[in-house]
């Protein structure tokens, strides 16, 4: 065996314990998962789960900031082609929604289980996501620059949460359900305050 099959297998079983470890921690919450489940859920021993990671902890700080970072990179990338602010928000919006119905489980987790990390770790993940909000503050601003920074970041959290929360809600999946839920972000960034009743 080479040295290179070694190191692609080494990549692929790190790669599906991630996947696994994410689909567990979603479904039952990072406390309630043990290394021996997570090590039967790809075929191994507990205790082989330490070749891939240094501790339970590492593999969710893993997850973690690869989702932080690919979110950040994706959105940066998209503030940087071309377009009107209002493209580039509809764009983000899009990317966004297309994330977290791609990668619920990693989604759930984020938002459920952020406090279980390691300080540093918790740190880079906080300071991803802020760059991240940040991101899409500077276009929100653009597109509507009579909003002061309180009020774009109320809008923008509101939509993270609808964008976030509702690819494991029921009923939900589906071009259909996409192209709704980006007209309700879209109406939460840019809408203006209904009249009162």
């Amino acid at each position: 065996m080479t040295a290179t099959w070694r190191a692609t297998q080494k990549a692929n079983r790190r790669a599906s314990l991630m996947r696994s470890a994410a689909a567990l921690f979603a479904e039952r919450g990072f406390a309630a998962v043990s290394t021996v489940e997570l090590g039967e859920a790809v075929g191994m021993s507990g205790p082989a789960l330490y070749n891939y990671f240094p501790s339970k902890e590492a593999l969710l700080a893993e997850l973690l900031v690869d989702a932080s970072e690919r979110l950040l990179e994706g959105g940066r990338a998209l503030v940087a082609e071309a377009g009107t602010p209002d493209e580039v928000l509809s764009r983000l919006v899009r990317f966004h929604l297309d994330f977290a119905t791609a990668d619920p489980d990693t989604i759930r987790i984020q938002d459920r289980e952020l406090a279980q990390l390691p300080a540093d770790a918790n740190h880079r993940v906080r300071s991803l996501q802020r760059q991240y909000v940040q991101e899409w503050d500077a276009v929100l601003a653009s597109v509507r620059p009579e909003l002061d920074a309180a009020e774009r970041q109320t809008r923008l959290l509101g939509t993270f949460g609808l964008l976030n929360s509702t690819p494991h809600s029921a009923g939900s999946s589906g071009d259909r359900a996409a192209e709704i839920l980006a007209a309700m972000a879209l109406r939460a960034l840019v809408g203006r305050p209904a009249e009162p009743l």
